[in-house]
């Protein structure tokens, strides 16, 4: 397995030594003999290695091995961006519509019949949502819909990412917007886009997720992703198009 001498001690060893996702690592005086690190030292590369989602500890347990994941660390940094200046979000927003356009034709194809299920079952449990006489926010839909139709990718750095945009979707709280005709909209477009990976229109299905991109823009976030990939495809050049110099 190959390590870097520039990383921690801890996670190499971690690396290393604890390669299997449960392993159970030794107290951390014990590492420090084995180590040759002090003890101090050690808890501030634990923490480290609890922030990028390698390992966890509690007093029960001891410290574990967990099965590595991308989320933790872009969750953490992007959250860090979002208390500087909330318009971070707008540039995270155009990376994971790039991502999810880019990666939708490789991601559709591997969804099994029992994930088209359960893409329907979010699509009624919504519909239930918003048919309620006080009127319930799909969000807990709205995530799962999207990250079930990507969640079969074998690319980690694909999903961590996908996964930190709706942490950062909360953070915003884009998660509390309540404008019904907005998420009658929404939902009318996860319905179609549904419909089109049952019949398998593939094609159809790519362009609807783009127009639904773009609605987002109706919520202050920028979509320039959205909008330079619809006039991509349709042959249009941004220097062809009125865009306020703002957007």
């Amino acid at each position: 397995m190959y390590t870097d001498k520039l990383l921690p001690e801890f996670i190499c060893y971690l690396l290393t030594e604890a390669s299997e996702p449960g392993d159970r690592l030794p107290p951390l005086n014990q590492l420090s003999t084995e180590l040759g690190v002090s003890v101090g030292k050690l808890r501030e590369q634990m923490e480290i290695a609890r922030t990028l989602g390698l390992v966890d500890a509690s007093p029960r347990r001891g410290i574990v091995r967990t099965p590595y994941r991308f989320a933790p660390p872009v969750r953490l940094s992007l959250l860090t961006a979002l208390s500087i200046d909330r318009h971070y979000f707008d540039a995270f927003s155009s990376l994971r519509i790039h991502l999810e356009v880019v990666y939708w034709h490789e991601a559709v194809v591997l969804l099994t019949p029992e994930d088209k299920c359960y893409l329907r079952t979010l699509i009624q449990r919504a519909t239930e949502k918003l048919s309620q006489p006080r009127i319930q926010i799909p969000y807990p839909e709205h995530r799962e819909l999207h990250m079930t139709i990507f969640g079969r990718l074998r690319n980690p750095f694909v999903l961590g990412l996908l996964e930190a945009y709706w942490d950062g979707y909360e953070a915003v709280e884009l998660n509390t917007y309540a404008d019904y005709r907005y998420l009658q909209e929404v939902w009318n477009y996860h319905e179609r886009i549904v419909d089109a990976i049952e019949q398998e229109e593939y094609v159809l299905g790519r362009t609807l997720l783009i127009e639904h991109m773009q609605l987002i823009g109706g919520l202050g976030v920028g979509v320039d992703g959205a909008e330079q990939i619809g006039l991509a495809e349709a042959g249009v050049s941004s220097r062809q198009t009125d865009r306020s110099p703002d957007r």
